[in-house]
């Protein structure tokens, strides 16, 4: 059931007393977490908080590169999946899309794409991988583009750098032809 369906409900809702619609609304907000800490990173947070939460991220994102070079590629999907998934939430809860793409291309940029093939699964996890990584790239690379000119600009280096790794390593032939560009 939508609101905008029962305009009587939004006419009784919008009558109420302020302390029963305060009521209801801190309800509804404890109900989503993510609207939660949105509201909190809106209404309690600074420019300096924001920071910090890209710096939080970037620093778990470090503490997981010597281990994810030791896993299998299947294990490593996972743990890069949620590297990226942290990074979505980032963007959730902040509304910062320069923020986003920016943690996007310093994982991309930092995990290693070759990883030990298993033989006996029935998967091909090492075809997984490298589809999640180049549509991860290239979703990527889409926002990066509707970003302010100067911001373009100021990723264009980390970004080309991301793509010469692409380009020089195992992924070159899917990269190109999933028509990733060579640089930007």
């Amino acid at each position: 059931m939508k609101l905008a369906e029962h305009k009587n409900l939004k006419l009784v809702i919008t009558e109420l007393p302020v302390k029963e619609k305060d009521k209801l609304l801190l309800r509804l907000i404890a109900k989503d977490k993510v609207l939660t800490e949105h509201l909190h990173f809106k209404l309690l947070e600074d420019e300096s908080d924001l920071e910090n939460r890209k710096d939080l991220i970037k620093a778990d994102i470090d503490n997981q590169i010597p281990e994810l070079k030791k896993l299998t590629v299947k294990e490593a999907l996972a743990k890069v999946r949620k590297m990226i998934t942290g990074v979505n939430h980032f963007y959730k809860v902040t509304k910062d899309a320069l923020g986003e793409v920016e943690l996007k291309i310093y994982i991309l940029n930092k995990i290693p794409v070759d990883y030990k093939r298993s033989v006996f699964g029935y998967k091909d996890f090492g075809f997984l991988f490298a589809t999640y990584y180049l549509k991860t790239v290239a979703i990527t690379l889409n926002k990066s583009k509707k970003l302010h000119e100067d911001l373009q600009f100021d990723l264009s280096e980390n970004i080309n750098q991301l793509l010469s790794k692409i380009y020089s390593s195992k992924l070159a032939g899917a990269a190109e032809a999933s028509s990733l560009p060579k640089e930007v």
